[in-house]
């Protein structure tokens, strides 16, 4: 597990987009944390990271899904955020999840526990206020 400080929200998202470059594939990232924690902050930091087309990367609260591509036009991450979502396998279904997130880095915010049984996560980044703007990041990488 690492665990760092960041001061602001640029550093967070240098963080984001640093880590990035370890990602593959199949790598299901949840972000944990309060309200206001940094989530879509770090989330936009991956998206940029992973060579997304620097449009605004935002928390999709009300659309639940958003894909994020480079410049030719291929999906490099896919973000949920399940906040509205009453945590119900019967919802996931109705998303078509795991199945349309498969194939790409997928950032999961707010993960209830049938989004953990369906699509398990490999990293789990979890995001804690300290003083100030600070934010306490710890990234632990689940083992294959």
């Amino acid at each position: 597990m690492r665990s760092l400080i960041c001061r602001s929200e640029g550093e967070t998202e240098a963080c984001a987009r640093d880590f990035a470059k370890e990602l593959t594939d199949c790598d299901v990232v949840y972000l944990v944390g309060d309200l206001g924690a940094g989530k879509t902050t770090f989330a936009r930091g991956l998206a940029r990271g992973l060579g997304a087309v620097a449009r605004e990367v935002a928390s999709p609260t009300f659309a639940i899904l958003h894909e994020y591509a480079a410049p030719g036009g291929a999906v490099v991450m896919r973000h949920l955020d399940l906040y509205r979502l009453a945590d119900r396998a019967s919802e996931l279904e109705i998303l078509g999840l795991p199945a349309a997130v498969a194939g790409v880095p997928v950032a999961v915010e707010w993960p209830g526990e049938a989004i953990r049984a369906a699509l398990p996560p490999t990293v789990q980044v979890s995001i804690a206020a300290e003083s100030g703007d600070a934010r306490r990041i710890s990234i632990d990488r689940t083992p294959p």
